[in-house]
């Protein structure tokens, strides 16, 4: 039997997209990884099919819109983007990446029409919650033809294809049942959220409340503040409120901007810190939780959000292959630093 790109991927522990590239000498692979696959495919005796010049797929172009480039969170998402890219690139399938820089209607809506001028079949998009893009992507679905998938964060009101991305809501409530485990049940607890106007945001620390409320009705929200993602504006929300509420118990930072909690605590000065819940695993924010500034991080697996969506334009571009489930959730997972 022959031997495939997926059996090599699991030998070596790497992705397929990263065999590909490497046995192709296609795109970036780091030299000693790519050494690694070459000779474990030599060895499994891997040999490689001729490419195909007949019955090629349609070919088409995919537009993706980001926000927050700058955040820490998007560095999984665009390692997805750019593997999906690489693998797709066989198919005929090209990818248009547009990078926004925070929640901004006109950003978004500015970006969507440069990709529309370029030319798209398709359309992945981190959607603004706003009527403006709200009525953007409807207007792409019924008149222009575009098919639109939403990842990270989704929109109501829309007929987008299907979202890929964390059930935000639940993931709040898995940080409300951390806290309570912590705390036992009693105490304040600081909330820090970064664009009140990110439908992420909003759902998880609407989770949180609600179940705060209903399970452990003796924790005490003191605050909800927005911190535009912004480390220092973190920094400066828990100094003024640890000063003003110097017994309080727990903080939740549901978006970027987490290394301000240490620089705080560090400019505080303080013996026992509050327990400390964080979402998004990245090498900063593992890095919190070795050195015990963080207890809980929550991870979305935003590769995964990243990957899916331009796999499943192309599905659907190039087979008429609708996707499986209207909304295809990540998973919600829990970091300790011992399980790290």
């Amino acid at each position: 039997m022959a031997v495939t790109v997926q059996q090599i991927a699991d030998a070596t522990g790497v992705s397929r997209g990263t065999v590909d590239r490497a046995l192709n000498n296609r795109g970036r692979v780091d030299p000693e990884v790519a050494e690694k696959i070459r000779r474990t495919a030599l060895e499994m005796g891997y040999v490689k099919k001729p490419r195909k010049t007949g019955g090629k797929k349609k070919t088409c172009r995919i537009g993706i819109v980001t926000q927050l480039a700058g955040a820490s969170f998007m560095l999984e998402i665009n390692r997805g983007i750019h593997e999906a890219a690489a693998e797709l690139q066989d198919r005929g399938v090209e990818i248009v990446l547009k990078e926004g820089m925070a929640v901004d209607e006109k950003e978004q809506l500015d970006a969507i029409s440069d990709l529309l001028k370029e030319g798209i079949d398709g359309l992945a998009l981190m959607p603004v919650d706003c009527e403006g893009v709200r009525e953007k992507i409807n207007e792409l679905i019924e008149h222009d033809n575009i098919p639109v998938v939403t990842f990270n964060s989704d929109i109501v009101g829309t007929k987008r294809t299907c979202f890929v991305g964390m059930d935000n809501l639940k993931s709040g409530r898995t940080a409300a049942g951390l806290m309570k485990m912590m705390t036992g049940g009693t105490g304040k607890i600081l909330v820090i959220t970064g664009y009140f106007t990110n439908h992420v945001n909003s759902s998880r620390v609407a989770g949180f409340v609600e179940e705060l409320k209903a399970s452990c009705p003796g924790l005490e929200v003191v605050g909800v503040q927005g911190s535009f993602d912004d480390a220092a504006e973190v920094e400066k929300i828990v100094v003024n409120t640890l000063r003003t509420v110097p017994d309080l118990d727990g903080i939740l930072l549901v978006s970027g901007g987490q290394a301000g909690i240490r620089k705080a605590f560090d400019e505080l000065g303080l013996t026992k810190r509050p327990h400390v819940v964080i979402y998004d695993q990245t090498p900063k924010n593992e890095r919190a939780l070795r050195e015990d500034t963080v207890d809980f991080l929550i991870d979305q697996n935003g590769f995964v959000q990243g990957y899916r969506p331009p796999h499943i334009l192309a599905d659907l571009l190039q087979k008429n292959q609708q996707p499986d489930e209207e909304r295809i959730l990540t998973d919600i997972i829990i970091r300790t630093k011992y399980n790290l």
